[in-house]
């Protein structure tokens, strides 16, 4: 047996023995459209410590701001430390991270678009490990999103 026989054959020994890649984590997806103008909710999400007032009351009861994060409270009780990571007012997006919480990974983003002079769609995308907590997290979004929508067209009238 050759050197580049014996090469290639323990590289088939070692890639035989390495597992698939297998995805551990959830990338949720929720889109709504808001009666309400493009600019307007674009002020309010921009808004960062007045998400429980401006952008998503009653889901979200409280909020404070702390260094470069909001501590927000959630009807449900819960507490979460988001960590802005971007807001881009050229592309209406903003990117937030959860930390010091059971999910090992999370990061999540809200741009919105025009539908029109005074409608907007806006997607908000959570990407999260483990995969098993997607289901409570893709529920508290619905939640989120209907919350998000009420308030929106409430403070448009």
């Amino acid at each position: 047996m050759t050197h580049s026989t014996t090469a290639k054959s323990v590289l088939a020994a070692a890639l035989s023995v390495v597992a698939p890649m297998v995805a551990t984590g959830a990338s949720i997806h929720k889109e709504l459209i808001v009666d309400a103008s493009p600019a307007d909710v674009w002020d309010a999400m921009r808004d960062y410590g007045e998400v429980h007032k401006r952008l998503a009351h009653g889901f979200v009861v409280d909020c404070r701001l702390d260094g470069d994060a909001r501590v927000v409270t959630f009807a449900n009780g819960s507490v979460a430390r988001e960590v802005l990571v971007s807001m881009d007012d050229q592309t209406h997006r903003l990117v937030y991270t959860i930390v010091g919480t059971r999910l090992k990974h999370h990061n999540a983003s809200f741009q919105i678009f025009a539908e029109g002079d005074n409608r907007t769609r806006v997607v908000w995308i959570a990407d999260i490990l483990p995969n098993d907590l997607a289901s409570y997290i893709s529920g508290q979004m619905d939640e989120g999103a209907r919350a998000m929508k009420q308030t929106l067209e409430s403070h448009g009238r």
